[in-house]
């Protein structure tokens, strides 16, 4: 045993450096490879990856620098290597620091610490010019060494937010009829972009620039609204989270160019140079850096030719007036090819689209989306019916576990789809036609729910519901009664409609948010999670009475089902709370103390379908689908904007979505009333 840590030992000296250039130059190739993938996707299986990589990056280039400093010149060392690859080795590990064009920031966080890193990195290149300087004269690979120098000497930029005063997008000007291509699709979205991107920022807007932006979208249909928002949200992305903006432009080019001349001619001077006082291993793991470095730049070059930056370079607004010259014709086909994947006939209409259902391969689907195009969901019903146990419960809550193993446990994503889409973009913009001057759409955009009830006749008794309720436990109320009301179809065998998979979708929707994203619903959520809670803790308890007793004997013999459509128990569950006299007043069930919103939600859910029995007329499922939509969009309005945008490198939300397209649809309070009030707002405020 005595003799097993020396051996060790011994190993650790000899490849220790080896081992963590190697580890650097694997991390870096999986990040510029992978980390793209974050915005397509919520999975943890590769979010987690992505994030460790992320930050063990940083940290194997570091500790191989460190590396490097301490072992020049040791004549302690087992295996001393040549100082003059020391040397040669030190740069290509700033190139890691640097890190790749594909991700800069995690978080938005990371943003707020950029003088942090870049004191960091200084550090690093003062310690690597150290070793450099000490390998002079008798250095026989300065020349190498003084190229990567070159290579790897730029400082990181930041993207500032904040558009310049009086520069509204020229092709986001004119309120455009019919149905848009793909390349339009990504030139407006980059219009709105530049003229948009003080959202984030919490900036204000002119009246002429709301006008202009409701016009356009006013003309759209719910798919060339939504690819446009989510193009824009891309952009957005790529300004907040990676170095493209940075590295695009004549100068990046150069740049780029440069920085493959250089490496190419490193690799070149390297191949000639005598190397026979190198070991195998060490000659090997130099040309694995070279080739690498050189792989990465590019890789970065190729998803910069073919990213929408670049369609932009080429062709910036869809108004411009094109001449038909044999280069015009050919960059159309180009950019064509650029932002559909094909070249159509000429004489083939450029605005006639595939039919939606026109899909393509799965892979090429997935990596030309721009967002999950999924929603996260989480059921009340659901999570009571299938608890933890109490020693199971006690760990992960002392592990601090909680959250993350419940959104493996209970959350289930499900497809967004057109119908929904649809059906939100229809909602959005009626309200912002009648929405056209600002007192009106903002008190719009303060509805959760009340202005559909005041609206659509038959309803408005459930106005209790809404006005008189905080926003999170209106939430919990119209998430009990759309799931009491769903299994109650489902256990009387009543056909599916749109409206109410739709109603179901949101509902479960938006308690994720409300559970799972409370940093996004912060603002608005009150004491939403003790309420939660409460609930879920008299469900439980009735689950285990002598009235849920069938349904706990069932949720124990029963495997649980991802189908609600087959999930007996939950319909079961459901049926049972059904029952429960409701008369009494819901504070005489359940006690005075307590925040449980069960029965509430239950004598909700007896009064949309007594309402839709009494008036056949009137289908519960489209008033609920509509208070779903008001209540998203109240989300949407009043959430942190630099929350929202957070979540387009986490594989985008539909809230973000809706934030940003009623922005554009002039609904919210981004929008000053005009130029004079806005002074006068000013002087009065000073």
């Amino acid at each position: 045993m005595a003799d097993l840590f020396p051996k060790w030992k011994r190993v650790w000296d000899t490849w220790d450096l080896q081992g963590f250039i190697i580890l650097s130059l694997s991390l870096q190739t999986f990040l510029i490879l992978f980390a793209p993938l974050r915005k397509r996707t919520k999975s943890n299986w590769i979010i987690m990856p992505l994030w460790s990589a992320y930050l063990l990056a940083d940290w194997a280039a570091n500790f191989a620098v460190g590396l490097i400093s301490n072992s020049q010149g040791n004549p302690n060392s087992d295996s001393p290597k040549s100082e003059d690859l020391l040397a040669f080795w030190a740069p290509f590990l700033l190139v890691h620091l640097g890190g790749p064009d594909t991700i800069t920031a995690f978080a938005l966080e990371d943003n707020e610490l950029w003088l942090r890193h870049l004191l960091g990195l200084m550090f690093q290149c003062l310690a690597a010019v150290y070793v450099f300087v000490q390998s002079l004269p008798e250095n026989q690979l300065w020349v190498p060494t003084l190229l990567m120098f070159i290579k790897e000497a730029k400082l990181p930029t930041r993207i500032e937010m904040i558009r310049e005063p009086d520069r509204a997008a020229k092709s986001a000007n004119k309120a455009k009829k019919g149905n848009l291509t793909e390349l339009e699709i990504v030139q407006y979205a980059h219009a709105f972009f530049e003229n948009f991107k003080g959202l984030v920022v919490d900036m204000i807007f002119s009246r002429r620039e709301r006008n202009q932006s409701r016009d356009f979208f006013l003309n759209r249909t719910a798919k060339d609204a939504f690819d446009v928002i989510e193009v824009e949200l891309n952009f957005i992305y790529e300004a907040l989270f990676t170095k493209l903006p940075v590295v695009y432009g004549y100068l990046g080019a150069m740049n780029r160019v440069f920085s493959l001349a250089t490496i190419s001619l490193s690799i070149v001077l390297f191949f000639f140079k005598n190397k026979s006082s190198l070991s195998d291993v060490d000659i090997t793991i130099t040309y694995g850096l070279l080739f690498g470095a050189l792989a990465l730049d590019v890789t970065a070059l190729f998803m910069l030719v073919f990213s929408d930056l670049t369609i932009i370079s080429l062709r910036k607004s869809p108004d411009d007036e094109l001449d038909k010259s044999i280069k015009t014709r050919i960059l159309t086909r180009v950019l064509r090819f650029m932002t559909e994947g094909t070249v159509r006939d000429p004489n083939v209409n450029p605005r006639q689209k595939p039919k939606e259902h026109q899909t393509r391969k799965p892979l090429i689907r997935f990596l030309k989306r721009r967002w999950s195009e999924s929603v996260s969901t989480y059921n009340l019903i659901d999570y009571c019916l299938h608890p933890r146990s109490s020693f199971q419960q006690f760990v992960v809550d002392n592990l601090g576990l909680s959250g993350f193993l419940d959104g493996i446990e209970y959350v289930k994503p499900e497809e967004f789809t057109v119908k929904l889409r649809d059906f939100i973009f229809k909602e959005l913009k009626s309200k912002s036609d009648l929405g056209d001057d600002l007192e009106t759409a903002k008190e719009i955009s303060l509805a959760r729910g009340d202005w559909v009830l005041r609206v659509e006749t038959g309803w408005g008794s459930l106005l209790q519901y809404t006005l008189d309720a905080d926003y999170d436990q209106s939430l919990l109320l119209w998430h009990i009664a759309t799931e009491l009301c769903y299994n109650n179809e489902l256990n009387n065998g009543i056909e599916s409609t749109d409206q109410r998979e739709i109603a179901k979708l949101l509902s479960d929707y938006m308690l994720y948010l409300l559970i799972m994203q409370p940093s996004m619903m912060s603002a608005i959520a009150g004491i939403g999670q003790i309420r939660f809670r409460d609930t879920c803790a008299e469900a439980k308890r009735f689950f285990e009475s002598g009235k849920g007793r069938e349904v706990d004997e069932d949720r124990r013999k029963t495997p649980v089902s991802d189908d609600p459509k087959s999930n007996q128990k939950q319909i079961n569950a459901c049926m049972e709370i059904l029952k429960v006299e409701t008369e009494v007043p819901p504070a005489t069930v359940k006690g005075d103390r307590s925040k449980s919103l069960l029965f509430d939600g239950c004598i909700l859910a007896k009064k949309l379908m007594n309402i839709e029995k009494k008036n056949k007329s009137l289908d519960k499922w489209l008033i609920i689908s509509k208070v779903w939509v008001e209540l998203l969009c109240y989300a949407a309005s009043h959430s942190r904007a630099n929350s929202q945008a957070a979540q387009v490198s986490r594989g985008g939300e539909l809230v973000t979505i809706v934030w940003l397209l009623m922005a554009h649809l002039g609904l919210g309070d981004q929008f000053q009333i005009n130029e004079g009030q806005a002074r006068a707002k000013l002087i009065v405020g000073k």
